[in-house]
């Protein structure tokens, strides 16, 4: 990776001897990826599958026995778990009738939609730019590199910001500061895309990935709910964790390996383009506002929460678990993106009036248009997984299979991972990996006796670890493209070398972390989330 080594015929340094197969195996994970269909196709063939299948399995009468215990609702009344057919006239007359409601009723549609409402705002006013800027601006250059790793962690709460901006911000930052730029990026890049599920506040990745853990949780416990919040605690603590793992990488492998930079021989010796812009006075007014909002909602949330008695809380319990606080804190997040979204528009301009805001929300429905088709066909395949009872028979035959070679125990999730950072290479996207694994482990883990919040914990960190050094996550081009900028040969080969170190480090040491968070310690992964299962 380094300047000084010589380049070979295809514009790339040559890799070191020991890192050939790696190289090769991550290439050939790379053509898989690019043979498959569209993740889209994917979910209306793989909803196809399971109603052939299941006409297949029915008339082999599948059965596996109910582990559910006696009296509990959804268990089967015969104590057998039995495939059901919908390769019949029941079946297709219960796909044509429930087709709409499948999607309307999908839990992750809603929610994310309620929470782009308000972050779209907030992006739309340049606020999250602007924040994003003020962090790395501000930095001093002997911290420079965690902060942006850091700041790349937050972004993540803003969705594509982080990929938009704070990546070739990154870049520009140690080409100022006479380091090699593509350091800056790679920090950056671990910290957005590697740190990806890491955050100190809620975001958008949060309520999507508990709506689809818990339609997969009700496979095994119909009445089984989880809360937007279910893995906060552990990704509140995870953040710092991964700024320190992505800022060691960085700083002791990453830029050692790039060597100094030569920008003569990439022709940005004057190049104004390259230099960092700093925030006006009206950007920096703005910012001072909308934090005070940002202030004044939190402590009105408290108020509404942590008294005894406080509307926010259980009113059968008075507690947290099952409160309206976590029930409803999507509608929380759109707020709290609204407001200072709001405050700091109208400070610099940006918003003029109810128009400008209605035309931000609009702008961030559209960008969601990809996503809600791709809801309408995971739905339809998770709705038909559940009819068919192929998620039950599955997890009750993986979790019996488990049981007889011994493989129960915490350290099971340490497979878990790697198996989610393997799929995580050829299915990008966090949402449509996620609708498609959890019918499957979700259930399989819970009759090993975890609960769906831990499993979903577990699951981030193999799909956050590995997003870095896959084409098939959808921002891999636009990076390819900033690195380009400043290493006009730089190839895909170059980038995933660059990365790989990063999502080595991330999987061994985010996972021991993981390990003695829960198992060790016993912390919980979030509010009232419990680590262990029982039916």
């Amino acid at each position: 990776m380094s300047q000084n080594t010589e380049v070979a015929d295809d514009g790339q340094p040559p890799a070191p001897e020991q890192s050939t197969r790696i190289t090769r195996f991550l290439r050939v994970v790379e053509a898989l990826g690019n043979a498959l269909p569209h993740p889209v196709t994917l979910f209306a063939m793989f909803a196809l599958f399971v109603v052939l299948l299941s006409g297949f399995l029915g008339w082999l009468d599948v059965a596996v026995p109910d582990p559910r215990p006696e009296g509990a609702r959804g268990r089967s009344p015969t104590g057998m778990i039995e495939v059901v057919s919908l390769l019949n006239a029941d079946g297709f007359r219960r796909i044509v009738l429930n087709l709409v409601q499948n999607f309307t009723n999908f839990v992750p549609l809603g929610t994310v939609l309620v929470a782009m409402l308000g972050v779209g705002v907030a992006e739309r006013s340049g606020l999250l730019t602007a924040l994003i800027r003020s962090m790395v601006l501000k930095a001093n250059p002997r911290t420079v590199t965690v902060t942006i790793v850091f700041a790349g962690v937050l972004s993540n709460t803003a969705s594509e910001m982080g990929y938009v901006v704070l990546v070739p911000l990154a870049a520009v930052v140690f080409f100022s500061l006479g380091r090699h730029p593509l350091a800056g990026l790679a920090a950056a890049f671990a910290g957005v895309s590697g740190g990806y599920s890491a955050n100190l506040l809620l975001g958008t990745v949060d309520p999507l990935l508990a709506g689809i853990t818990q339609e997969a949780a009700r496979l095994i416990d119909p009445d089984y709910t989880v809360d937007a919040s279910a893995n906060w605690y552990f990704m509140f603590a995870s953040t710092f964790v991964v700024t320190l793992i992505a800022s060691l990488v960085t700083i002791k492998i990453v830029e050692p390996a790039l060597g100094p930079y030569d920008a003569h021989a990439a022709g940005l010796d004057d190049a104004d383009e390259h230099r960092l812009d700093p925030l006006t006075a009206e950007e920096k007014r703005g910012l001072k506002l909308a934090g005070l909002a940002a202030l004044a909602m939190l402590i009105g949330i408290a108020l509404l929460v942590v008294p005894e008695g406080a509307v926010l809380r259980n009113p059968e319990t008075g507690g947290i678990r099952n409160s309206p606080f976590l029930r409803g804190i999507v509608a929380l997040i759109f707020v709290f993106f609204l407001v200072p979204g709001v405050v700091y528009g109208r400070v610099t301009g940006a918003i003029r009036s109810d128009r400008d805001v209605i035309d931000a929300m609009a702008d961030a429905m559209r960008t969601l248009g990809l996503y809600i088709v791709l809801v309408f066909f995971a739905a339809q395949f998770v709705a038909f997984f559940g009819w068919t009872n192929l998620g039950a028979v599955t997890a009750v035959t993986g979790a019996n299979f488990l049981e007889s070679i011994g493989l129960t125990g915490p350290a099971l999730f340490f497979f878990f991972i790697l198996v989610c950072a393997f799929i995580n290479l050829m299915l990008g996207s966090a949402s449509a990996q996620w609708a498609v694994t959890a019918p499957i482990f979700v259930p399989m883990l819970m009759l090993l006796g975890y609960s769906p919040e831990v499993i979903q914990s577990a699951y981030r960190i193999g799909d956050s670890s590995t997003n870095i050094i896959t084409p098939m996550m959808s921002y891999f081009g636009l990076i390819m493209a900033f690195a380009a900028r400043y290493v006009p040969k730089a190839g895909v080969g170059t980038l995933i070398a660059m990365m790989l170190p990063y999502s080595v480090s991330f999987l061994l040491l985010w996972s021991t972390f993981f390990f003695v968070w829960v198992f060790v310690i016993g912390m919980p992964v979030g509010p009232a989330s419990p680590t262990y299962y029982s039916p």
